[in-house]
């Protein structure tokens, strides 16, 4: 293990363990209002359980760091029918919270299959690519894995989760950039994706939104929310603009939000940013935004220096993944975009989400580990060359 340790990226695990911890206190200072008013539980209801998450994450990232990639070839498959079979699970059995059934209830545990559907789709598509790396001319081998993707992306949708289907489906867009196609293949793909678009957009503004439900609509109304403070679509809104304006730029300190107390609802899962910016101020919201800009560098530089395709496109598609998920969490919660219901990585509450994305970030660390094993090895060799 100490040696698994020495080939780590430092300055990546540096700045995710700080950027967990620091989500853990800020989890307790956006929730302990609500845990005490509202539920009329110990201030540090979820505190406690997020970490215990992190706890157990901490786990599966130490387990996984030590599995070479070429183990995941022979479980991509099998990942993927588990992600399939447990989606289906959720229309017969799933447990509904805030009018999305995504979960399973195990006990006093909720599992979201969705999240771990992610990171199963960019193992998946990193194993079968790197397979096919030979046929990758071919319109047919680029598009066939996108098959049971496309049926994911449907379970998911009808839950109904928005924002985790169109993660799914732009996580598996973004991949194909990374393939060593030639220009005439990506541009017949990228072709193909624009016609999916204009029909999806067509149909949509054809039957004005008709399939979906009446609260996913009010999300795309998303300008002026504070005119329409009384209405479900403005409220939110409303309140984490307050959450802003109140934190200025230095902020009010550390536990001092009033927007946490029950007038920001869940803000310890995708409003966590505005309460942060609230407490700490403008600065450390800009702050916070550079840190991962550095995650997201440090993790396409591991992308960039894998020792095959397999491990660039499983770093890629972990880097893609974190960087949706900040990008519609900021554009929602800023009011520049319409709120989605996801998380922001490191800092929101959840298990589901703390789980999958530490064993992204193990994933990411593993390609590093073995970039670097590669580095030795050759720098060894030329010694006994010379």
């Amino acid at each position: 293990m100490k040696k698994i340790f020495s080939r780590l990226d430092k300055p990546l695990l540096f700045v995710t363990i700080v950027f967990f911890l620091f989500g853990l206190v800020m989890i307790l200072s956006a929730s302990s209002m609500e845990s005490y008013m509202r539920y009329g539980s110990s201030p540090y209801y979820y505190f406690y359980r997020q970490a215990i998450f992190l706890v157990v994450g901490m786990i599966l990232f130490l387990f996984i760091i030590r599995i070479p990639t070429k183990v995941y070839r022979g479980f991509s498959y099998l990942f993927m029918l588990i992600v399939l079979a447990s989606l289906g699970g959720l229309l017969a059995y799933g447990y509904a919270v805030n009018n999305a059934q995504s979960w399973f209830q195990i006990g006093p545990i909720n599992i979201q299959p969705s999240e771990f559907a992610k990171t199963s789709i960019i193992v998946f598509l990193a194993c079968y690519y790197n397979k096919n790396r030979d046929d990758l001319g071919s319109v047919w081998t680029l598009i066939k894995p996108i098959i049971p993707i496309i049926i994911i992306f449907g379970l998911v949708l009808i839950q109904p989760d928005f924002g985790t289907a169109i993660v799914i489906s732009l996580i598996s867009f973004f991949m194909f950039f990374a393939l060593p196609m030639s220009k005439l293949c990506r541009l017949k793909f990228v072709s193909l994706v624009l016609f999916i678009i204009l029909v999806g957009v067509g149909a949509f503004m054809l039957t004005k939104g008709s399939f979906l439900k009446d609260y996913q609509l009010e999300r795309f109304n998303f300008k002026d929310p504070c005119l329409r403070y009384q209405e479900d679509s403005g409220y939110q809104l409303c309140n984490s603009f307050i959450a802003f304006k109140n934190g200025g730029v230095t902020g009010q300190g550390i536990g001092k939000s009033t927007q946490k107390y029950l007038y920001l609802p869940e803000s310890y899962t995708d409003f966590i940013f505005p309460i942060i910016v609230e407490e700490w101020g403008l600065i450390v919201g800009i702050i916070i935004i550079l840190v991962y800009l550095f995650v997201l560098f440090r993790i396409y530089r591991i992308a960039r220096r894998a020792v095959n395709l397999e491990g660039s496109l499983l770093a890629y598609g972990v880097c893609v993944y974190i960087f949706l998920h900040v990008a519609i969490n900021l554009v929602g919660v800023m009011g520049i975009g319409p709120l989605t219901g996801v998380p922001l990585p490191f800092l929101s509450y959840g298990g589901s989400y703390v789980f999958n994305l530490m064993i992204a970030l193990a994933i990411v660390q593993r390609v590093a580990i073995e970039s670097s094993n590669m580095k030795i090895k050759k720098r060894k060799r030329k010694l006994k060359e010379a």
